[in-house]
């Protein structure tokens, strides 16, 4: 089983590789901000359970297992980035809220969460109707307060 840390470390390992083609020790500590000798222990373990070939003043490269789980955080990061965009959640909440949520969201909830995002993706006028929806919610909200 991954700890939250390990995820994390997956996907942004996964992120450098398909930007620059590699990732190393210093490159993950900055994306990350955490100290080198954290990602090394990180990397340790991760090459432990086979998930990353690690070769010290060399580099880092997934294993396919590895690539397959970066991968695969990345989509469930970028997934929920949309969900809560097309919620219309500001961008500094989105960014702070999916730090939270993906490590804790189970397969069949991000599943579903996924089929709402492409049906809504596909189906535009329906999301349109969502958040006039919301807007005229909200505005009920407004009058609210403003009768306190």
């Amino acid at each position: 089983m991954l700890t939250s840390s390990m995820e994390d470390y997956l996907e942004k390992i996964y992120e450098l590789m398909k930007e620059k083609g590699y990732a190393r020790v210093s490159d993950i500590a900055s994306s990350l901000s955490v100290q080198p000798s954290s990602v090394t222990k990180m990397i340790q373990k991760l090459d432990e359970k086979k998930l990353v070939t690690y070769e010290k003043y060399r580099g880092i490269v997934l294993t396919p297992r590895g690539e397959q789980l970066g991968k695969l955080m990345k989509q469930r990061h970028k997934r929920l980035e949309e969900f809560l965009r097309m919620l219309g959640v500001s961008e500094e909440t989105i960014q702070n809220d999916v730090e939270g949520i993906e490590h804790h969201v189970s397969p069949t909830t991000m599943d579903a969460l996924n089929n709402l995002v492409l049906f809504f993706d596909q189906n535009q006028e329906c999301l349109g109707e969502f958040n006039e929806f919301c807007k005229e919610l909200d505005d009920l909200k407004e009058v609210d307060r403003d009768k306190q």
